[in-house]
């Protein structure tokens, strides 16, 4: 897939002065930018490569899996259906930056996404295999923000509740019903909630397609 123009895309300020609203604030870069997008595909790729490999088989020996079996394990029973429609999470994430916004997520399902996104980002620039080349990378401008993950968590997410999910001490917290749950006002993070949008976002377009 062509690489949009980042550079177009994610115009960033560099003039330092303290004064400067937009200095002074979180800016997405254009090099992020592309990491970002490129580790969106091929985790998305990942994702539907489990789904034609595994279908809706329930996860159980975790080495023979791309994508699927880092997800908490309230997911591992989850059938192809719902499999590709968190692989488009990726997707959707990544047509957010193609398009000049930054990647916000809109449900439980994109927010898995974009954590593993970023977890997987800065091995991917450390080891090379970012997916657009060092050549496409080294076109885009150079910033002081680039790559600045620890800033990206805390600007992207509206909170860290999904993660819970990750600890096998916490089972049943996905519940509304939950105690833990209520107390922390986390709200409904059950499977079938996934795809659910955030009351405080705006719903993706339920015809869009898939790529694949």
């Amino acid at each position: 897939m062509e690489m949009p123009d980042f550079a177009a895309l994610f115009g960033v300020c560099s003039c330092g002065r303290k004064t400067c609203s937009t200095c002074s604030g979180f800016q997405l870069t254009p090099r992020t930018a592309a990491v970002l997008w490129s580790m969106a595909q091929i985790l998305a790729d990942q994702g539907y490569d489990d789904v034609e490999e595994h279908g809706g088989e329930i996860i159980a020996r975790r080495n023979d899996w791309s994508l699927f079996d880092r997800y908490p394990r309230i997911t591992w029973g989850q059938d192809a259906t719902w499999r590709r429609q968190a692989a488009r999470s990726y997707d959707d994430l990544a047509a957010e930056l193609a398009h000049g916004d930054w990647p916000l997520p809109t449900c439980p399902a994109e927010e898995m996404a974009l954590h593993l996104i970023l977890y997987d980002a800065l091995p991917a620039l450390n080891d090379g295999w970012i997916g657009i080349g060092e050549a496409k990378l080294a076109s885009l401008p150079e910033h002081a923000e680039d790559f600045n993950w620890d800033e990206m968590t805390d600007v992207f997410f509206q909170d860290f509740d999904i993660l819970s999910l990750m600890n096998p001490e916490l089972d049943g917290i996905d519940d509304p019903d939950d105690d833990l749950n209520s107390q922390m006002a986390m709200g409904d993070y059950r499977p079938a909630a996934w795809f659910i949008s955030f009351q405080n976002m705006s719903a993706r377009d339920p015809q869009r397609a898939f790529r694949r």
